[in-house]
């Protein structure tokens, strides 16, 4: 048998009730030899005796940790521990596809690119081309405006239903991948360090993406290799702690402060403003059949604009009562 060219980590993206489909998935759709590092960021009792079971019977490394993590953390917690050529991150609410792994492998030794991310679809709903698109690579680029550093971001074909662009989709290099799933040669941290810590929910891809392109790195887009983001909704109750904790208003501030910093950004810079806007509407997503359930009682039809005024003010008052408080401008 060959030797493994690469290692799977798998870490805890915001919430812990699709371990198993994701981790069953992972096994049916992988066909080329792998190792594997499972970080367990204090997930509940019923998830963590899975875990252990299926550590024993799989034979891979389980690493638990009895509080919960950041993901950029819980990357590194694994890193000391790899020492294949390649280290795939993958978080546990993703779902693969037949042949993933292999095309991302193949494009990374035919490219010698450094850094490699697949197409990212959204949610589960039957067949690939049913399903809209999350991200097929990225543009990330510095801007200047008025003398104050702002940082541009787009996610190409993002929201697009995937067979209406299919034929555009092309291996390629690229600005930006996501952190939902994404290969790397493993020596690259001897240039840039492990991943930052301090980005704890918001602009880590951006990081790396710069930090790898800054020392001269590549990065391609494969869309060979095809991955799916299944969306937290709805969330089981075990999920809540650890999902409001990831979207915390004290976790995005930090985050987002940090990189603002780092990157020299201006302080009322778009790029920090926009990913603090959409880490606030995120975290209500555990909230969202209750918001449902009070627009639905509505007796009447309401038109676009007010409809939107009157979900806007759900969500105002539905903070106030379960996130401890409106947000704050950052």
């Amino acid at each position: 048998m060959l030797e493994p060219q690469v290692t799977i980590v798998i870490v805890p993206r915001e919430r812990f009730s699709y371990t198993q489909l994701s981790l069953e998935g992972i096994y049916a759709h992988t066909n080329i030899p792998f190792k594997l590092i499972y970080i367990d960021g204090n997930s509940p009792q019923p998830i963590e005796r899975y875990l252990k079971a299926q550590s024993i019977e799989k034979g891979f490394r389980l690493i638990r940790t009895e509080n919960y993590v950041c993901p950029n953390q819980a990357r590194n917690l694994a890193l000391s521990y790899v020492d294949t050529k390649y280290v795939v991150f993958i978080d546990n609410d993703v779902q693969v596809t037949p042949d993933w792994l292999k095309k991302l492998v193949q494009c990374a030794d035919e490219t010698d690119t450094w850094v490699v991310g697949p197409l990212y679809l959204d949610g589960i709903c039957g067949k690939l081309e049913n399903q809209n698109i999350h991200m097929a690579g990225g543009f990330c680029e510095f801007q200047q405006a008025d003398g104050k550093l702002d940082l541009y971001e787009q996610r190409r074909f993002a929201k697009n239903l995937l067979s209406t662009v299919k034929s555009q989709l092309l291996r390629e290099q690229t600005q930006l991948i996501e952190f939902h799933c994404f290969l790397v040669r493993t020596a690259i941290f001897k240039q840039i360090g492990y991943l930052d810590e301090r980005l704890m929910n918001l602009g880590e891809e951006t990081d790396f993406c710069l930090s790898v392109r800054a020392v001269g790195g590549t990065i391609y887009f494969e869309p060979a290799s095809t991955v799916i983001y299944v969306l937290p909704v709805p969330l089981i109750w075990y999920d809540i702690p650890y999902f409001l904790l990831r979207w915390s208003d004290a976790w995005n501030k930090t985050s987002l402060n940090h990189f603002q910093q780092k990157w020299g950004l201006a302080k009322d810079a778009k790029f920090i403003s926009i990913g603090y806007k959409w880490a606030n509407r995120h975290r209500l997503v555990p909230l969202e059949p209750i918001q449902s359930l009070l627009l639905n009682l509505l007796p009447w039809q309401l038109n676009s604009k007010t409809y939107l005024n009157f979900r806007g003010f759900i969500e105002r008052v539905l903070t106030r009562i379960f996130l401890k408080g409106k947000r704050q401008k950052i």
